[in-house]
């Protein structure tokens, strides 16, 4: 019978993809136990089945030639979507349940504290929360993202716009003299940086109000409660948005230090993953409902 698809030996095309992947015959042999000969002989057969060569070969290393270069974005999405098919497989023993990833901020701010009615209102689905700070969220039904639903694949749903103010402590604005916005462009600041997430910074509020760039000194931390938590000892003041920290902002944990605020210039956003389930639809649609302050 002819083969269904056009393909080299999947082998060799593993062989490859870790090889390009490290740009090293060595580091590929390692990641896969086998030997360094091994490797190069697979590559061999496999450059000898497409007619030509994947891989220039230096005294110091290898780099990859146009047909490799070609070749090997094409393996690695094909092998980013078989991995996250095989996530949702291992994760998914129950359909009744509903996984979903977010950010840790934006879990404990945000998702955690509306658990406990939809479980209220639908008390046969579980939830599973994944905490994901760093990366794309695999193998989960939903996810929770701060940014442009447009660039999506996926189908999306928009939570909620806010407002963004610069926040911290009635001891903090004391400390400082803090009146009006010129106040904050020479106090102490804390610039959440985390990871791939992108966060809108001072230096984008500042230039969004009409305001040069600040010149005090920064905090820079790559976790956003971790930020809030400094804001709280005093540290410097943070950015917060208005409905995710009204808790905060209701118990005068933090309060907001000047009256000037930027309309946020992303929404936060629920991507729905391919092949999500029902009860993960329903669990979308919820959320999708909800008022932001709790």
């Amino acid at each position: 019978m002819p083969k269904p698809y056009d393909l080299p030996s999947l082998g060799d095309l593993a062989c490859f993809e870790a090889a390009a992947r490290n740009l090293s015959f060595k580091m590929a042999a390692a990641e896969m136990n086998v030997t360094p000969a091994a490797v190069s002989h697979r590559i061999k057969a496999l450059e000898e089945e497409l007619g030509q060569p994947l891989f220039n070969r230096h005294y110091r290393g290898v780099e990859l030639t146009e047909a490799g270069a070609l070749l090997f974005v094409s393996l690695q999405r094909g092998f980013e979507g078989i991995s996250e098919s095989v996530a949702r497989i291992r994760s998914r023993h129950d359909r009744s349940g509903v996984s979903i990833a977010a950010t840790t901020a934006m879990s404990g701010l945000w998702l955690t504290p509306r658990l406990a009615a939809f479980w209220k209102a639908h008390p046969g689905v579980a939830i599973s929360q994944m905490i994901e700070d760093y990366g794309r969220a695999r193998g989960v039904d939903l996810s929770i993202h701060y940014g442009d639903p447009a660039l999506e694949d996926d189908e999306t749903r928009v939570l909620f716009r806010d407002r963004i103010l610069a926040l911290g402590t009635e001891q903090f604005a004391d400390s400082y003299g803090i009146r009006d916005i010129s106040d904050l462009l020479d106090v102490p600041l804390i610039h959440t940086q985390s990871g791939v997430n992108a966060w809108t910074e001072w230096p984008e509020w500042f230039s969004t109000l009409g305001r040069t760039a600040p010149q005090g000194p920064g905090f820079f931390l790559n976790n956003y409660l971790i930020s809030l938590k400094a804001a709280e000892d005093h540290v410097g003041a943070v950015l917060g948005w208005e409905g995710l920290l009204g808790g905060y902002l209701d118990s005068g944990r933090l309060v907001q230090l000047v009256p000037e605020a930027m309309e946020s210039p992303h929404p936060f956003y629920l991507r729905i993953h391919g092949r999500a389930s029902a009860n993960a639809r329903l669990f979308a649609d919820w959320l999708a409902e909800q008022e932001t302050p709790l």
